[in-house]
């Protein structure tokens, strides 16, 4: 019974990874499901495909692999976060659509809460600012539009849950209503510091306590699975919300690690070890990972176009047909020309928040061609993630300044890029053997639980290096390139 089985459900697909008892990935099974976007802004999930796709994956990477259930010992789940479900307590039926961490819905009701003098409060108890991005005012939505809701809500008839909690309601049949310590932290009515949903954000915005999961560690008891579901019940062991599964996946355990996430946006993650760090930049405090009670705290800051940006050159532009081109056209580039494209399709995130501003290019010249605007996309994300660490770097000074990244997802397979990140920030970049780091935290979880895994130092020591990317430009060009795009991005936010 070494197996572990990994859940990532992601924002555009759902995956179930089998791992064996060496953590080494066996198979794995994925299914995309469908983005609604009902108006301008918004953007929703159906919660019955998303436990569909989950339930298929499961089964067909149990059947790839060959494994009879008796060989599972575990199951571990990574998950989207943020992204908001209320469903009834006796049929587990979602009252509406999940409402997806990217939707902008309630950016007018934020922006109210903000002038009441809200946000200052609300950031110290959660560490989060006031923003439609977070879980508290979609489900405040949700109470307020769906007929009937809030009343049933008041009965005790409706639950909320992030992804996680949905699943694990689920996959128990109904018996467990719990979440974990790091997503119940994106919510924005968990306080962090206290370790216990906040009463007074949820009286604010109008959310009955009773309809809260319970909070629990990552590597915990969540129950067992439905015989049903996989031949036999399994012990759900480990849970942890996206980007702090990749944080632990990454081994980044010692205050002052930091690891980077390039997949649509990009999610920085800075361990700040007990230390919950005021951002004086507009960053964001959070809860890295909850072991044995014990809540370690990290900054974030998210970047709301990374490999986005690849896929607009690809289906907006045309210039590409894969996103594998673009290095070899970044290479190709003119050096003279100085092209510099801020991302802002959905707004900026870190540190700027302004949902409210759009993309712009600047330096084109008759010259600018398809070679010129994929360099500055590429680009693009090392500026952003620049900006990021310059933040944390103003937010814990003497800590996070040396900081070496540790990078994965799909966009940290393009060499060009990382590379150009570490010219950059003038700081290494290491890229991981294994890049399913997010799923890799989540079957560690499980598994440690289970007595499989090896403990944080083992499994810190055990994380792999592939390639260190070391900064090799001159520093006066960097930071001549970094000057230019902070004068683009005061432009762009000025329009």
């Amino acid at each position: 019974m070494g197996h572990i089985l990994a859940i990532d459900q992601g924002t555009t697909s759902s995956r179930a990874i089998l791992f064996d008892e060496l953590m080494r990935p066996l198979a794995s099974e994925q299914q995309e499901f469908t983005q609604h976007f009902p108006a301008s802004g918004w953007v929703e999930h159906d919660p019955a495909e998303i436990w569909a796709t989950v339930a298929k994956t499961l089964r067909g990477v149990v059947a790839k692999a060959g494994v009879k259930p008796a060989g599972i010992a575990a199951i571990g789940i990574t998950n989207q976060r943020e992204t908001t479900l209320v469903w009834d307590r006796r049929t587990g039926e979602a009252v509406h659509n999940a409402i997806v961490w990217q939707d902008r819905r309630t950016a007018d009701l934020c922006q109210t809460l903000k002038a009441a003098g809200h946000e200052a409060a609300i950031t110290r108890a959660t560490g989060l600012l006031l923003d439609p991005y977070f879980s508290g005012t979609k489900l405040k939505w949700i109470l307020d539009h769906v007929e009937g809701a809030r009343a049933r809500a008041a009965r005790g008839e409706l639950l909320f849950g992030t992804v996680d909690s949905f699943l694990i309601w689920k996959l128990t049949g109904g018996r467990v209503h719990a979440t974990d310590a790091t997503n119940a932290a994106r919510t924005l009515i968990y306080n962090i510091r206290e370790g216990r949903w906040d009463e007074g954000i949820c009286a604010l915005l109008d959310i009955p306590v009773a309809m809260l999961p319970e909070v629990r560690d990552c590597a915990a008891d969540f129950g067992m699975t439905e015989a049903g579901l996989l031949g036999r019940e399994v012990p759900i062991l480990g849970v942890a919300g996206d980007q702090q599964a990749a944080t632990i996946g990454q081994g980044c355990f010692a205050p002052g690690m930091m690891k980077s996430t390039y997949g649509t946006g990009c999610f920085a993650l800075l361990n700040t070890g007990d230390v919950l760090v005021e951002s004086r930049a507009r960053l964001l405090g959070t809860i890295a990972y909850q072991l044995g009670g014990k809540p370690t705290y990290a900054l974030e800051g998210s970047i709301f176009i990374a490999g986005a940006v690849v896929q607009w050159l690809r289906d907006g532009l045309k210039i590409i047909a894969s996103a594998g081109q673009t290095q070899g056209l970044a290479e190709a580039a003119d050096p003279g020309q100085d092209v510099v494209l801020v991302p802002a399709f959905t707004g900026l995130g870190a540190p700027y928040w302004r949902p409210d501003c759009r993309g712009a290019i600047f330096g084109l010249t008759r010259g600018t061609g398809p070679a010129e605007l994929a360099r500055a996309a590429l680009e693009s994300v090392g500026f952003q993630t620049r900006d990021l660490l310059e933040a944390m770097r103003a937010d814990w000074p003497g800590q996070a300044g040396d900081a070496v990244l540790r990078v994965d997802g799909g966009m940290s397979a393009s060499d060009w890029t990382m590379q150009f990140l570490a010219d950059l920030t003038g700081a290494p970049v290491d890229r991981p053997k294994v890049l399913e780091t997010t799923a890799l935290g989540a079957a560690w979880l499980a598994g440690m639980r289970a007595g499989i895994y090896p403990d944080q130092a083992g499994f810190a020591r055990d994380w792999a290096l592939e390639r260190r990317f070391v900064p090799a430009m001159a520093r006066d060009l960097a930071e001549a390139k970094y000057a230019r795009w902070k004068a683009a991005v005061a432009a762009t936010l000025t329009v």
